[in-house]
């Protein structure tokens, strides 16, 4: 078992959200192939779509109002789990 941070996508399955979940999560798993141990898909209803690191909501569209941008997700994962390392256009 790896030491390395979990990161869990929960997606509402009533709102056909998988694709654009498995979207960030395969954009988080290319962007940080090291730093992270896991990218969870997690089904869940009632319109949500929240991601967490190692079990704290970093980003919840409910409370946000919108889905997180690529860049803004990369952002706030690597301020958590790798914070000197250069993200390259999505820094800019």
């Amino acid at each position: 078992m790896s030491n390395r941070p979990r990161v869990e996508i929960e997606y509402c399955t009533q709102c056909r959200w998988l694709l654009r979940a498995a979207w960030m999560a395969q954009e988080l798993l290319t962007t940080f192939e090291s730093e992270l141990g896991e990218v969870a898909l997690v089904p869940g209803t009632g319109g949500v779509f929240e991601v967490r690191v190692q079990g704290e909501t970093i980003w919840s569209r409910q409370e946000r109002g919108h889905f997180p941008e690529s860049k803004e997700l990369k952002q706030l994962i690597r301020d958590r789990i790798a914070p000197g390392k250069d993200l390259g256009h999505s820094d800019k």
